[in-house]
């Protein structure tokens, strides 16, 4: 759906060149996330294993040589997939989109109580993580944590 419509910097691209070189792995998006001050990957489906690198060597040897934190997630051809896959760990229960009378497209997402703090990430990074995402690539508005 949205995937041709991501408009990349130079910048990220040049990330995502790196990223590809070192892991092997089909980069189909880098998002520069100033707010959290990371870089968020998102591999092609299938090369999540590739990306992450045995015992997470990969992402290791990437932060260390970008100097920042970096998060990778799966990509999915729906919204729903393409939330639970930014939220992992966290075991998510159902992915519910509305649309509000406003307009907007909201993401309801029910996960298992004893996760509700792994979703929502240390300050909210994990579902801020989400919701850049389900925006970037499905036009929804907000994720809702419930």
């Amino acid at each position: 759906m949205a995937s041709s419509k991501v408009k990349l910097t130079t910048e990220e691209i040049q990330y995502i060149t790196f990223f590809e070189g070192l892991t092997g792995a089909v980069a189909k998006d880098c998002i520069i996330d100033e707010n959290a001050d990371r870089i968020i990957f998102v591999v092609k489906t299938g090369d999540l294993g590739l990306a992450i690198g045995k015992r997470g060597a990969n992402v290791k040897k990437i932060r260390k040589l970008i100097g920042k934190p970096v998060d990778i997630v799966e990509y999915a051809d729906t919204p729903e997939e393409l939330i639970k896959n930014a939220l992992m760990p966290a075991k998510v229960k159902s992915v519910h989109i509305t649309e509000r009378r406003d307009g907007k497209k909201i993401a309801i997402v029910t996960v298992d109580p004893k996760d509700r703090g792994i979703a929502i990430g240390k300050n909210g990074k994990n579902v801020a993580k989400a919701r850049i995402l389900a925006q970037r690539h499905f036009n929804i508005d907000d994720v809702i944590i419930s």
